[in-house]
């Protein structure tokens, strides 16, 4: 930088391409607002792609910037930077990099004839969200990152470059899977894509295979978990295969756990396969360290004995040893680790050295044939906490010391340096290595199965099956987001012939929302004579053939065609014709095979009318489509009569009754035959349909014997779905009803559907603000089915709930659903009870309905007793006399069923029943099935424990454990154990309380619940899966 003692403000060198990307190193002159004004320094940044516009990119970068010194021997000045360059901040460096006064030192030799030397050396890491050509820097390409998939991509590319696996995957037959759901086809894409792709390869469908969801599968657990998982599910799929046993070659070692006596001849040893080893970080310096720890042996001595059988207790020695180590070595370095005193997971970043080159004859019981001699060939590396971070894998894809980084979308060269010692973790002074960036996982190739492992794979070793498959997907694909990107150039026009007329039995000639259209992608653009010319060729019929007439929405809400003017409009285009963004509703007439001529007649849109014709046969109760006809206007209608007849399949001279179908549920009679067909028929237009019927002097005993009554029966048509409300999500059934049945028809209606007594249904209406079964319908229901369907929408599903009853619903109107449990006399909770009793009966018709439900001792009291229970304790016995709206259920109230033991059948002047429940420690925290419990004035509690121990038959060792106490309003009393305590009746009185209802003692056992629990971080714990 020339004439620095004039530099006035920011000047910027040429560039310097690095990474593919512009440098430039950024100069200008600064004052320190601290100080006096005077005070002045140089600022002294570097620039990354400064003059781009896209927000998207980023780069990586350690640099340092020197102040070179022109003065012989003199010394440079420098700083170093570690920075994230992007849109936002692609300048970084130092506003006040060396002061002006030392600038211009001579002792210092910066500045030379009025100029300066600056230098930067810049380390960056490939770019991110430019134009970076993986394949072309590295010959490899990465995986796109999909969101939450975590440590997933480095794992895919592990194995991708685990050459024999590659060659394994390829190999396995999958012709006949399912694209979507297989795990093996889905990694024999991402695979084949990795090798032939020239640009980053996605994972959702190999992510879609193992079921997963996005964020679910990953979030909680870890790397080793995927590996395991995925190697089992490849390992269990290539069973039966030429490729079988591929897994267990490559990653399979062996060890051998034993315990041996120290004083007597006793060995214990299991031998174990393994797939990864678990090596722990934390106060280990080197992967030796960790190996010899791992074979540590324990000594079991003191309380910790082994229990060796026939000799006793004795000391031992326990621990393990390697027998074999597999071609290919998965280490798991342990740095997500569980911390019991913040109860989290934590990273532990500790420094831990591992080597290129790893001998592990030492850690074996016997030498294999082959030296276990290791070559490093991938570091798995995370940066960041626990909580989060970014995931990159450095890999060494020929085992020659060439290393590349990949790091999701973008792989580029790097160093042995970066991959290797980069990775170490622990504190660095060097600003170049961040503190949280470690690595987790290690992949190492014995030497003697390097060529093996790593064996070339090319398209030869490709099943041709597989290639083709892979290659129709993609062209099936493309073509698929051609469309895509085209839809906005297309719309869709909905063709309907004569056939889709036929079979109709609604208003109108079809139905709009069910019609089974054929589908014509028509550009916009394109001419009606183009679309004409598309018709002709798929319809097979020349265009003299055929006519479009457009489907109009009247206003009178029916759906009819129109007429198209084709000599005017032949030019026009679709869009233009269809007034719209489309579909576009034609129907397409043709000509009749039978007519004998080469062309449709003319249609004289003034002088012409088109009439659809239907016929009504009121035996069936149903409609025919009997095609349609161009009549002049002035024609008298009675001239459709012999026409009618052929149409109808009558006899010439029937007698016919004609209506004209003006809109839903209005369908009027015509009655002057003899007027033209213009003054016979209502606002005459074309599309106006005619129905006619034969005309009989008896036909008043069909259920609709008009067709007047047809149409106004199906105006009031509804379809209903019925689902059980006792299935959740139930899909349910449909029926086609009459909006006008009232409460006996419809339950008749689908008792007729079930097979059932339709007094054994009883109805829910659908609950307005969820779907959901809300109110039931009282079979007395005096109103109309559309009525109960009010609050449906026009086009919204109508739906009602129902359930199966096992006594008739006029009956259980009077009687009220009553929930209980019967607890044997061995206090298991056997069954839950449903009754019916009546709404104004007492406790004692409740349990009388409940007898023949319930299995009675045979020689016990056959008197049954009905108890409230709160939260796991007796709160009371009911009197029989109790009536039952006074009995409710709540969250935490349930009642008991059970049978009066015969120790508590009389109870005399000096005795008492109390309620007895267990707990563990808090008295709140009642658990087990409570009970009732006689005691004696006077008697010995060691006695009431006798009892209490044979009800509940707890061995003699457990019960030694338990605890008593003397309950009163949460404060607890313990029945001392050091001495013998006489049972007081006045303990277990109620106790009165000043302003309340008096208090009830209960006597608590205290003793831990071994009662089996879910866990309430249950949803932490699930096990990682691909389900596929």
């Amino acid at each position: 930088m020339e004439n620095i003692s004039r530099l006035k403000e920011s000047h910027l060198s040429p560039p310097c391409m690095v990474r593919n990307l512009p440098w430039k190193i950024m100069i200008m002159p600064r004052n320190n607002p601290n100080h006096d004004r005077q005070q002045k320094s140089l600022g002294f940044f570097l620039q990354c792609n400064g003059e781009s516009e896209s927000t998207s990119w980023s780069c990586s970068a350690n640099a340092e910037l020197k102040m070179i010194s022109q003065k012989p021997g003199g010394d440079n000045f420098a700083r170093k930077i570690q920075h994230l360059f992007f849109m936002k901040e692609n300048d970084w460096g130092f506003s006040h990099f060396l002061s002006w006064q030392d600038l211009m030192d001579p002792e210092k030799g910066y500045v030379k004839d009025d100029s300066i030397l600056l230098e930067v050396h810049v380390k960056a890491d490939a770019p991110h969200g430019v134009c970076w050509d993986s394949k072309k820097h590295t010959g490899f390409v990465g995986l796109k990152n999909q969101g939450a998939t975590c440590y997933m991509n480095s794992l895919l590319q592990t194995l991708y470059f685990t050459n024999q696996l590659r060659k394994a995957v390829y190999l396995m037959p999958t012709e006949s899977d399912d694209s979507s759901k297989s795990v093996p086809l889905a990694l024999q894409r991402v695979f084949y894509e990795l090798q032939f792709s020239d640009k980053p390869v996605g994972t959702k469908k190999l992510t879609k295979s193992f079921g997963w969801e996005t964020l679910d599968s990953f979030m909680q657990h870890d790397v080793q978990e995927l590996c395991r998982v995925l190697l089992d599910n490849m390992e269990s799929k290539m069973k039966g295969t030429c490729v079988e046993g591929t897994i267990p070659k490559l990653f399979e070692g062996k060890m051998l756990s034993y315990i041996k006596c120290k004083h007597v001849e006793y060995l214990s040893s299991r031998t174990e396969p393994f797939y990864d080893i678990q090596l722990n970080v934390k106060g280990r310096k080197t992967i030796t360290d960790s190996f010899k720890d791992y074979i540590t042996v324990e000594s079991l001595e003191g309380d910790n004995k082994y229990d060796a059988g026939q000799h006793g207790m004795q000391e031992a020695a326990k621990g393990v040893i390697f027998l074999s180590f597999p071609p290919v070595l998965h280490l798991q370095l342990m740095r997500f680790q569980y911390d019991p005193l913040t109860d989290t997971n934590i990273k532990i970043n500790d420094r831990f050295e591992f080597p290129e080159k790893l001998n592990l004859e030492k850690f074996l019981q016997d030498k294999e044939k082959t030296p276990a001699n290791y070559v490093l060939h991938a570091v798995l590396v995370h940066s960041g906490d626990n909580h989060g971070g970014h995931y990159v894998v450095y890999i060494n894809p020929k085992g020659d010391g060439k290393w590349c980084k990949f790091d999701d979308d973008v792989v580029s060269r790097c160093t042995r340096q970066e991959g290797i010692d980069a990775n170490f973790g622990g504190h660095d002074d060097e600003i170049s290595v961040k503190h949280c960036t470690n690595a987790y996982m290690l992949v190492y190739i014995r030497e003697s199965f390097i060529g093996e492992v790593l064996q070339s794979v090319d398209e030869s070793d490709i099943p041709d099956t597989l290639i083709e498959r892979l290659l129709e997907e993609k062209r099936v694909e493309a073509q698929k987001r051609k469309e895509r990107t085209e839809a906005h150039l297309y719309m869709n026009v909905q063709v309907a012939t004569d056939d889709l007329f036929c079979g109709h039995q609604g208003s109108d000639l079809l139905d709009i929302e069910k019609a089974n259209f054929r589908n014509f992608k028509v550009k916009k653009t394109a001419t009606l004579m183009e679309f004409l010319e598309t018709l002709s060729e798929n319809l097979k019929y020349p265009i003299l053939q055929l006519r479009p007439w457009p489907f109009a929405q009247r206003t009178n809400h029916t759906y009819r065609p129109t007429v198209l003017d084709i000599d005017r409009d032949i030019n026009k285009t679709i869009q233009e014709l269809a007034e719209g963004e489309g579909p576009w509703t034609v129907w397409v007439e043709t000509l009749t095979p039978e007519s004998n001529k080469d062309r449709l007649p003319l249609f004289d849109k003034e002088g012409d009318v088109l009439l659809f014709l239907k016929r009504y046969d009121p035996r069936s109760g149903s409609i025919s489509y009997c095609g349609h006809i161009y009549m002049p206007i002035v024609e008298p209608i009675n001239s459709l009569i012999p026409l009618l007849c052929a149409r109808g399949n009558f006899p010439q001279g029937t007698d016919l009754i004609l209506y004209e179908e003006v809109k839903p549920n209005l369908v009027e009679r015509i009655e002057d035959y003899h007027l033209p067909i213009e003054k016979g028929l209502e606002e005459l237009m074309d599309g106006d349909i005619i129905i006619f019927q034969k005309e009989e002097s008896e036909h008043d005993h069909y259920k609709l014997p008009t067709a007047k009554d047809y149409f106004r029966d199906l105006y009031y048509r509804v379809e209903v779905s019925f689902c059980d409300k006792n299935i959740p999500n139930d899909p349910g059934f449909t029926l086609e009803l009459s909006q006008r049945m009232n409460y006996d028809q419809v339950a008749n209606a689908v008792g007729h559907y079930l097979g059932v007594d339709p007094y054994l249904l009883q109805f829910f209406k659908t609950q307005g603000y969820r779907d959901g079964p809300g109110n039931p319908i009282r079979c007395t229901y005096e109103g109309t089915l559309k009525e109960l369907l009010v609050y449906f929408k026009p086009r919204q599903p109508k739906k009602l709930y129902y359930q199966l009853l096992s006594i008739k619903i006029n009956e259980l109107e009077n009687k009220r659903q009553f929930k209980c449990t019967w607890v044997s006399c061995k206090l298991k909770e056997e069954k839950e009870l449903v009754l019916y009793p009546s709404k104004t009966g007492t406790v004692k018709d409740l349990l009388e309905d409940a007898r023949p439900l319930v299995e009675l001792q045979p020689d016990g009291t056959g008197k049954l007793r009905l108890m409230e229970v709160i939260s796991y304790k007796v709160f009371s016995i009911l009197r029989e006399d109790v009536l039952l709206e006074c009995v409710n259920a709540g969250a935490t109230k349930t009642y008991r069923v059970e049978e009066v033991p015969l120790e508590e059948a009389s109870i005399a002047q000096d005795e008492m029943l109390i309620p007895v429940a267990h707990y563990h420690k808090d008295v709140f925290a009642t658990f087990g099935v409570p009970f009732m419990l006689k005691i004696k004035h006077g008697e010995s509690f060691s006695s009431v424990k006798d009892r209490v121990q044979k009800k509940l038959e707890v061995p003699d060792k457990e019960f030694e454990k338990f605890k008593f106490a003397v309950i009163v309003m949460g404060r607890q009393t313990y029945i001392p154990e050091d001495k013998e305590y006489y049972v007081d009746l006045d303990d277990f009185s109620p106790h009165s309380i000043q302003g309340g209802m008096p208090a009830r003692p209960w006597l608590g056992l205290d003793h831990v619940n071994k009662t089996p629990k879910r866990s309430r971080n249950y949803y932490l714990e699930k096990a990682i899966k691909i389900h596929n």
